[in-house]
C-alpha cells in the first residue's frame, strides 16, 4: 500500500474523532474529497429533487470531476488534518 493511501486511510480514521464538528460547506467538502480520492470521478445518475441531501452531495462530487484521485486524498489529508 502507498504512503498517501495509508495517509487517507489514516485521515479517514480521524475524521470519525474531529473535536468539534465541520459546518456544511466543510463537510460538503470532505466528502466530496472523500469520494474522489476512493472511487474517481462521478459516474452515479443525479438524484432527483425529492432527495435533496442526495443531491447536493452528488454536485460536491461532481465539481471535482478531472481532478486526479491523489490529489483529492491529498486534499483531504490535508483538511482533516488542519481540522484535528
Amino acid at each position: 500500500m502507498s504512503d498517501l493511501k495509508a495517509a487517507f486511510d489514516q485521515a479517514m480514521l480521524d475524521s470519525k474523532n474531529l473535536s468539534e464538528r465541520p459546518d456544511n460547506a466543510t463537510l460538503l467538502t470532505i466528502y466530496a474529497l472523500y469520494k474522489q480520492g476512493s472511487a474517481g470521478d462521478n459516474t452515479d445518475a443525479k438524484p432527483g429533487f425529492g432527495d435533496m441531501v442526495a443531491r447536493v452531495k452528488w454536485d460536491a462530487w461532481s465539481k471535482l470531476k478531472g481532478a486526479s484521485q491523489d490529489d483529492a486524498m491529498q486534499q483531504y489529508i490535508d483538511l482533516i488534518a488542519e481540522l484535528s
